[in-house]
């Protein structure tokens, strides 16, 4: 997003926002830290299920964001590998503010630069990959695979890999299929409406609006083999083509 987009008024509530985000992590870090050592982890999702969403709720406020979860079928009582549009810096708000079962977040390598991600991150079980490098990242998530069996985590990744990419959506890597199909899980489709409309690409500035999580109902892959995979890679991300269209179509201005 061009910055002569946004107003003066857009741009001090991004920068109030970037704050309150920081303090909030700030604030919270030692607690999650103290909670996480007292349960020996027990607490791991409940802090990612109930307090990652609350920490997110005065970000929303001071950015001037009506976020909402639209589920459009009944949630599904197993572990899943959940896939999400990844487009904009809001996506990381909003995928905290989730508050999904049971799910761990497969992050680049690099948000662990920053103190207060990795410890929160390494403390809470994310799972963070070396995205330009392939062979270690495929390495990194099949080590993971046992952990995430035994304790029955869900996954979230974003399998465009990273915000910045051509197009509204951008070409699937296959990973989170493979890992799909490696686990046995179902995938399900998480669509952000909104947020590339309010602060696309690399941008850390945003627009006020309203985004909405549409969570879609489950893809289940026993099915699928390594074989047909490629299809259907195109299959899900002609989904999310269909849902940006949609997007498109309703912000497009009326002649």
């Amino acid at each position: 997003m061009d910055r002569s987009e946004l107003t003066f008024g857009d741009t001090v509530r991004s920068l109030a926002g970037i704050i309150v985000f920081f303090i909030v992590f700030l604030v919270a870090t030692p607690v999650i830290v103290l909670l996480l050592v007292v349960s020996f982890g027990r607490l791991t999702n409940f802090l990612m299920e109930q307090v990652g969403p609350l920490m997110m709720k005065p970000v929303f406020v001071v950015s001037g964001i009506d976020f909402k979860i639209q589920q459009h079928s009944e949630p599904i009582n197993r572990p899943a590998v959940y896939l999400v549009n990844h487009s904009s810096t809001v996506d990381l708000l909003t995928i905290i503010a989730l508050g999904l079962p049971r799910v761990r977040f497969v992050a680049k390598w690099e948000l662990q630069y920053n103190p207060l991600f990795f410890i929160v991150g390494r403390g809470t079980g994310q799972i963070f990959i070396k995205r330009q490098d392939s062979e270690k990242a495929v390495n990194t998530l099949q080590k993971a695979y046992r952990r995430i069996k035994k304790r029955e985590l869900s996954i979230l990744m974003a399998p465009e890999g990273s915000r910045k990419h051509p197009g509204i959506i951008g070409p699937f890597k296959k990973g989170p299929f493979h890992m799909a199909v490696d686990l046995g899980y179902p995938i399900v489709p998480i669509y952000f409406e909104g947020n590339r409309e309010l602060s696309a690409g690399g941008s850390l500035f945003t627009k006020s609006g309203k985004v909405t999580a549409h969570i879609h109902p489950a893809i289940y892959t026993s099915e699928w083999s390594k074989k047909s995979l490629d299809q259907h890679i195109i299959d899900v991300r002609s989904l999310y083509l269909e849902w940006a269209e949609v997007e498109n179509d309703n912000v497009r201005p009326i002649a």
